[in-house]
């Protein structure tokens, strides 16, 4: 890949993890943020001074509601490549926010390809899928790109809008649009009220004497795991391929909800039994209890595999976890 990139949604987890991989490889990268009252940016912090002195990474504060902002900035950056990871990415809240959910996640992609179609530059645009999109297994023994979308909440809608404008729009204008269907991936870089830094931080916490009980909802529910760092390479990958087509990521391996927490407490040699409860009010109004992804066509096509299993995704989390805690004492 060469020339400039953009990358929506640079501050979160994986926008993070992409940003750094591109600037590594010597891409000029530009990335959206949105404007807030703190301009503290941890995940980019910590890599990201030197590069933004350098003028090697560029950040512009746009909401992905503004059309006409995003219409500006695309006429005066013209990448060679657009990551849209921009989204309110956290099924739960979709919920309580359905509204913004929809909005920033669906529309913002609406806003991307009209600003695309408008311009009419060369640029390949690579849209952020979800295993949500999928609803669950619905009896099938394992999800891929052929399986058909049954999302379970509005998070899960949004992404499906997202997945379907991109197809489109390819089909229709001729556009350079890659969807990467990715299933759960995690880091230290994760949210702390995602279930699995939820997880790992209030373990820290406990080992420490700084919290007395870990609270969570579906217990039962399988996911997917796989780390952050590993799919943001695939998401290179699937734009530097030949073709402009649609990958799902995934490792093949399922686990649950307690049996994320079960390995993180033992790691710490401390009981799970002695310390989890559970709180109804946290379950979902529509729970989707297991998803498991195929990326056979990812391992073939692109030579994508995972290079992080479960154990060391777990331990890694749990190191920085605990580092945390330590230096705040």
């Amino acid at each position: 890949m060469q020339g400039s990139v953009l990358i929506t949604g640079i501050a979160g987890q994986d926008g993070s993890y992409l940003a750094e991989l591109c600037l590594s490889k010597g891409l000029q990268v530009h990335g959206f943020v949105r404007r807030t009252s703190s301009l503290k940016r941890e995940r980019l912090d910590s890599f990201g001074q030197d590069y933004i002195l350098k003028g090697q990474l560029q950040l512009h504060y746009v909401d992905m509601n503004d059309s006409f902002t995003i219409f500006e900035h695309l006429r005066s950056i013209r990448p060679k490549a657009i990551f849209n990871l921009a989204a309110q990415s956290h099924v739960g809240i979709s919920f309580e926010l359905p509204r913004e959910t929809v909005q920033t996640t669906g529309m913002g992609m609406l806003a991307l390809l009209e600003a695309i179609r408008k311009l009419d530059f060369e640029v390949s645009l690579y849209q952020a899928g979800s295993s949500e999109m999928f609803g669950g297994m619905l009896g099938r023994s394992s999800l891929n790109e052929e399986s058909v979308f049954s999302p379970k909440s509005p998070y899960g809608v949004a992404k499906v809008l997202a997945h379907n404008l991109g197809v489109v729009y390819r089909e229709s204008y001729g556009i350079d649009i890659r969807n990467g269907i990715l299933f759960n991936h995690e880091s230290p870089r994760r949210g702390e009220n995602f279930v699995s830094r939820k997880i790992t931080l209030s373990a820290a916490r406990i080992y420490y004497g700084l919290q007395e009980k870990l609270t969570l909802g579906n217990l039962e529910a399988r996911r997917d795991w796989g780390h952050a760092r590993d799919y943001v390479m695939a998401m290179l990958k699937i734009m530097s391929y030949e073709k402009n087509e649609d990958f799902v990521i995934a490792t093949g391996q399922m686990y649950s909800v307690l049996d994320f927490a079960e390995k993180a407490f033992s790691k710490l040699n401390l009981s799970l039994e002695k310390y989890i409860q559970v709180n109804k009010s946290l379950l979902r109004p529509n729970e989707v209890d297991d998803l498991l992804g195929d990326a056979s066509k990812a391992k073939s096509l692109l030579g994508w595999t995972p290079s992080v299993n479960f154990d060391e995704l777990i331990d890694e989390m749990l190191e920085s976890d605990l580092r945390l805690i330590r230096n705040s004492l």
